[in-house]
Parts: C-alpha cells; structure tokens; sequence
C-alpha cells in the first residue's frame, strides 16, 4: 500500500487551493460587481448591509409617498386657484346686481350666472386626482358634496362630507404633517350649532343667488359681505395648501439627499473595487503558474528507487 502525501507535497496542495480561491474570488467580483455575494463572505457586514438596505427601501417609499402627495397638493392648490376666480367673479356680479337701476330681468340674468358659478364650485370642492377626491379627507373615494338649488347652502352633503382628514405625510428626517383639508372645512363651513358660517362659501353665493332672484338691490348688497368672508376664506385654503407644498418640496429635497448617502454607503459595503479585483486575478494565476513551475523542477522518485 502506497504510503499518504508527504508533508511538502500536502504543503504545496494547500497553497494552491488558497491560490485558486482567491481566482475564484476575485474572477466573482469582476463578473457581477459586487464583493459580497453571500453571507460567509463577509459576516461582520451582512447586519449593517441588510440595515442599509432596510433604510434605503423605506426612503424609496416615502419619495414614493411625496411624489403622490405632490399631485395632490398641486392639484388641490389649482383647484382653489379656479374657486378664487370663481368668488371674484361672483362679487364683481354683486356689485353690479346692487346698482338701483339694473332691472328684474337684468338680475335674474345674473342669478343665472351665480348658478352657474355655483355648480362650478362644486366641482371644485369634487376634484379628484387617479380616482381620489382630494378635499374628501379619509373617505377618498366618493365626492363630498353635490348640487342641491333647495339646500341653505346650495350644496348638499354627502356621507364623505362627514369625513376627517387625518392622514399626514411622513418626513424622511422624521416626523410627519398634514397635507390636505375637507370640502367642509374649505367651502362648508359651519358653526356649532350647525349653521352656516360668515365665510361659507356655497352660502354666500347661494344667498347672492336668491337675493338676485328677488330682484331686492338691498338684498343683494346685504350679501356681499358673505362673498368676502367667503373670499378671504378660500384664500386661506390656498395658503394652507402652498405651505403643504414647500413642505413637500423640503422633504423631497431632504430624501433625495438622504438617497444618494445610503447608495455610496451600500456601495462602500458591496461593491467591488474592479481594480483591485483585475489585480488579484492577475497576481493569483501568476503565483499559481509559479507554483506549478517550481513543483515540476523539483526532483521525483518512483516506486523503483526504493527497491533493492
């Protein structure tokens, strides 16, 4: 029986299995890039990596998050851009319905248009963006108010009237704020007792409406002061939604910032160094031709030599 390797001759095999790991290795990181493949590669690493990842992961759905809130507060923010104009327009129709000697006809005719006015406030307060209505708070997914001549108001209350807006945005540099307003809080305003507020808006064209259609010029006077509560109403929610908007852009700013740290961090951790791979895989093979060189040139004995 032939007797096991001999010591150098087990020396020599060793070396170059850690001479062809190293190949393999390094032959790894230049084909996918990455210096880590597996957790054995690296097991110090593999907790803080995963942490990265975990962290970039949630900051890629909160600019998810923004970019969706951005639309909205863009939208809500044009939507009360076209109610301002409708109020201005409705006060300009006030002063002129006021004058003594404008007639019944003449005020019906702008009753008609205060109508019309109305029914276009209405489809403010509906405005929706990808099948959700933006001043309907929590129930996003029916409008909040209709067209309703008989109402006090004008406008009748839907169930999503009702609604809370307690949805808030989340900041990737922690904490969170609010991001929208209801119909009711923007265009139905209401006091405790449930009665229309000074600065209603669907009242105060509604009531300009029913005081042209008396054809009462004191009347009409008497309900211009609504329309400027109204106005200034309106202008409020257009204030609000512009700060939602810089806040947006704050965070957005924020997050991207934050992004391009956690990617040069990952990077740190799992990318190759294609230089210093393409190095190794050079020096290897050449210590690995060395080594087979040097072996062959040392003197062998056969079987024969030990036989007498």
């Amino acid at each position: 029986m032939l007797s096991n390797l001999s010591g150098p001759s087990a020396l020599f095999l060793a070396d170059v299995g850690r001479i062809q790991e190293r190949i393999a290795d390094a032959s790894r990181q230049i084909s996918s890039g990455k210096k880590i493949a597996a957790p054995s590669d690296a097991p110090d690493e593999i907790e803080p990596l995963l942490q990265l990842r975990a962290d970039r992961e949630r900051n890629q759905q909160i600019q998810s998050n923004l970019a969706l809130a951005k639309t909205g507060a863009d939208s809500a923010d044009a939507a009360l851009t076209s109610a301002v104009k409708l109020m201005d327009r409705a006060r300009t129709l006030a002063a002129q319905g006021a004058t003594a000697t404008l007639d019944a006809a003449g005020r019906r005719s702008l009753a008609g248009e205060i109508e019309s006015l109305q029914e276009q406030m209405v489809v403010c307060s509906r405005t929706a963006v990808q099948g959700r209505f933006l001043f309907s708070g929590d129930q996003d997914d029916s409008a909040a108010y209709e067209v309703d001549l008989t109402a006090q108001t004008g406008a009748a209350q839907l169930a999503a009237a009702a609604a809370p807006a307690t949805r808030r945005i989340e900041h990737p540099a922690g904490g969170s704020f609010a991001a929208s307003m209801t119909a009711q809080d923007i265009f139905d305003k209401r006091n405790q007792d449930g009665s229309p507020a000074t600065e209603n808006v669907f009242a105060a064209l509604n009531n300009l409406r029913l005081a042209l259609l008396d054809g009462d010029p004191a009347a009409v006077d008497a309900a211009v002061p609504g329309l400027q509560d109204a106005a200034a109403q309106l202008n409020a929610a257009q204030a609000f939604y512009g700060a939602v908007q810089g806040r947006i852009q704050d965070a957005q700013s924020y997050s991207d910032s934050y992004d391009v740290h956690l990617q040069v961090q990952l990077s740190q951790k799992e990318d190759a160094d294609a230089t210093a791979a393409a190095l190794e895989l050079t020096q290897s093979n050449t210590q690995l031709q060395a080594a087979f060189q040097m072996r062959a040139q040392l003197p062998t004995q056969s079987l024969f030599d030990y036989l007498g």
